[in-house]
Formats: C-alpha cells, structure tokens, sequence
C-alpha cells in the first residue's frame, strides 16, 4: 500500500495585511450577513466577489422551510455575478457569519462541500484560480484556489 500525504496552504492574516481589493471583498461578506434570510438556523452567512473588471456582488444565504430549497451565501454570489458577467473571471470571494447570538465569528467559516464544488466550477470554467478569504473577528484565512480547501475533485485545469 502506498500512503498520499496532501498538504493545504492556507495563509492566516489580520485584516490590515490584506490588499483594499480582498478588504473590499470582506466588506461585502459582513453587510451580507445582514441581508441574510435565516428564520431556523439564526446563523447569517455573507460573500462579496469582485471579479477581474473590478465589479463586486454580495451574497447571503437564504433558507427555507424546505430545506433543500435554500441556498448558500457563496452561491448567491457567484451566480448573480455568472449573470451579469458571464464572461468575466472571478478573483476574489470572501466569507463572513455572524453565529446565533448575531455577532460576527471570532473564527473563520468554511465553504460547505456543495459551494466548494461550485467554486471548483468556477476555477476551472476560467482557468483562474479564485482567492479566497474567511473572516474571522480574530483573523483571516487568505486561501489562494479551492483546491488548498478541496485537493481532490472531479474537474482540474
């Protein structure tokens, strides 16, 4: 049998240490937490994408009684910005939640299973690895391509 070790880099970061770009994308991430549709789980997650030409989208998460039917804050945002801009190269999507007592996490979050699927979607559809930021009150986890979060997957470029 032969033994695989695979190793993630995943850069912990204050957020003055960012680019304005990437601290721009976390801005996004926070106001949508306040945007959020959450009547069950009260957990409110936000993303901001900017992508290549500099346009920026929010997104939020939305529940729904029928579970299945919600959808991510990660999605909500990289499908509006695929609407508007279908040919254009996401750069950055950035993270935030605040827990149930509504405060912002003092650790980061991360994507679930489903959104890093669509991130490698989205990596692999442009041929451009996507910057990815977690916030957390204490610090940032700056993350260069989802493949750091998800080594093996069913698409590659």
């Amino acid at each position: 049998m032969k033994e695989t070790i695979i190793q993630s880099k995943i850069e912990e970061c204050q957020l003055q240490e960012l680019t304005a770009d990437e601290q721009h994308a976390i801005a996004l991430a926070i106001e949508g937490t306040n945007r959020s549709y959450t009547p069950y789980s009260h957990f409110h997650v936000g993303a901001g994408v900017i992508l290549n030409n500099g346009s920026d989208f929010l997104g939020c998460n939305q529940e729904n009684a029928a579970f299945p039917a919600g959808l991510c804050a990660e999605r909500t945002a990289l499908f509006a910005a695929g609407a508007q801009y279908p040919d254009e190269p996401v750069k950055i999507l950035a993270i935030a939640a605040r827990g149930t007592d509504g405060e912002l996490t003092e650790e980061p979050v991360t994507p679930c299973g489903t959104c890093r699927q669509v991130i490698i979607e989205t990596e692999t559809r442009f041929h451009q690895q996507v910057v990815i930021l977690l916030y957390g009150k204490k610090y940032v986890y700056r993350i260069e391509g989802i493949r750091q979060l998800m080594p093996l997957s069913f698409t590659d470029f």
